[in-house]
This record gives C-alpha cells, sequence and structure tokens, in this order.
C-alpha cells in the first residue's frame, strides 16, 4: 500500500510533466499541400478530363455510325466536315462525322486549355517568370492554329479554321 504524502499528492494533482513545446508543435502541425503540387493536379485533371470527353465524344460518333442513314459505306466514312459551321450545322442533325470531329477538336483543344489554366496557376503562385513565358506560348499556339492555318496557295485567301488545317498544326 502507497502512503500518500504531500509529494505523492502534488504529482497526482499535477499529472504527468508536459512535452517540451517543440515536440507538442512538430505533433499537431497539419502539412499543407504545396501550391505546386495542387497546381500540377489540377493541369493534370484539365488534360485527364479533356483526353477523357474527346473520348466519349469519339466513341459516341462511332455509336452512331452503323444506325445513321445510310450505314457504313466508304464515302460516308471519308466525308468529314472542313469546316467549323460544318462540325456545327452536323452537331444540329447528329451526323456522325460531325460528332467524331467535334470529339478530334476537343482532343486538339486540351493542350491550348492545359496552358491557358497554367497561366492562372502561375498567377495564384505569383510567379511572374513563368506566367510571362506560358503567355508568349499560348500567343504562339493560337497564332499558329488561327493565323498560319489560313496561310493557302490562293494569296487571296481568308483567315477560316477547317479541320485539316488544324490538323496538320
Amino acid at each position: 500500500m502507497q502512503k500518500y504524502t504531500p509529494e505523492n499528492i502534488a504529482l497526482l494533482t499535477k499529472g504527468p510533466e508536459p512535452a517540451p513545446q517543440s515536440d507538442i508543435r512538430e505533433q499537431t502541425q497539419v502539412k499543407k499541400p504545396t501550391t505546386k503540387a495542387s497546381a500540377n493536379k489540377i493541369i493534370g485533371s484539365v488534360l485527364q478530363g479533356g483526353v477523357i470527353l474527346s473520348a466519349v465524344v469519339i466513341t459516341l460518333g462511332l455509336l452512331l455510325l452503323p444506325i445513321h442513314p445510310g450505314g457504313l459505306s466508304v464515302q460516308r466514312l471519308l466525308n468529314f466536315p472542313e469546316t467549323l459551321a460544318q462540325v456545327g450545322q452536323g452537331l444540329f442533325i447528329l451526323r456522325p462525322q460531325a460528332v467524331i470531329a467535334l470529339g478530334l477538336l476537343l482532343l486538339i483543344a486540351t493542350p491550348v486549355i492545359r496552358v491557358a489554366v497554367s497561366i492562372i496557376t502561375f498567377a495564384f503562385e505569383r510567379d511572374r517568370q513563368y506566367v510571362v513565358i506560358t503567355c508568349i506560348v499560348l500567343a504562339i499556339l493560337l497564332f499558329s492554329m488561327f493565323l498560319l492555318g489560313s496561310i493557302t496557295t490562293n494569296p487571296v485567301s481568308y483567315t477560316h479554321l477547317t479541320l485539316p488545317t488544324i490538323l496538320r498544326v
């Protein structure tokens, strides 16, 4: 049987000695995710989402091919819309080639959207150097798609965006 002395009573009411402050801070400190890791996660999600969406749209177009009037003739398979206006018109009547072309356009647009999202993430990180570099990359991409894509052998041509032109870029 233990005798209760004033020292023992003081220890019982006081409790164990507290841990040093540095140990408590290390144990209770929650690590925040770094902005680089979250930025990479966002950019990765954009790329993954764009590819998945594109694959779903292309698959939908491929599934529409046999059930659409006209079947799977060679002429139908090779008759794709050449301009954005033709893609839009074809989508209104659910023309399979237009749906497939939309899926291809989404796939081509995915890296461009990734660059635009990178600008935003670098801006949130306050990394001016990468914002400027990424803006230049986006400008080059857009310039090559919309302006260089319209250059043809005909000097009187006007700026237009066609599916074969995009696929060449």
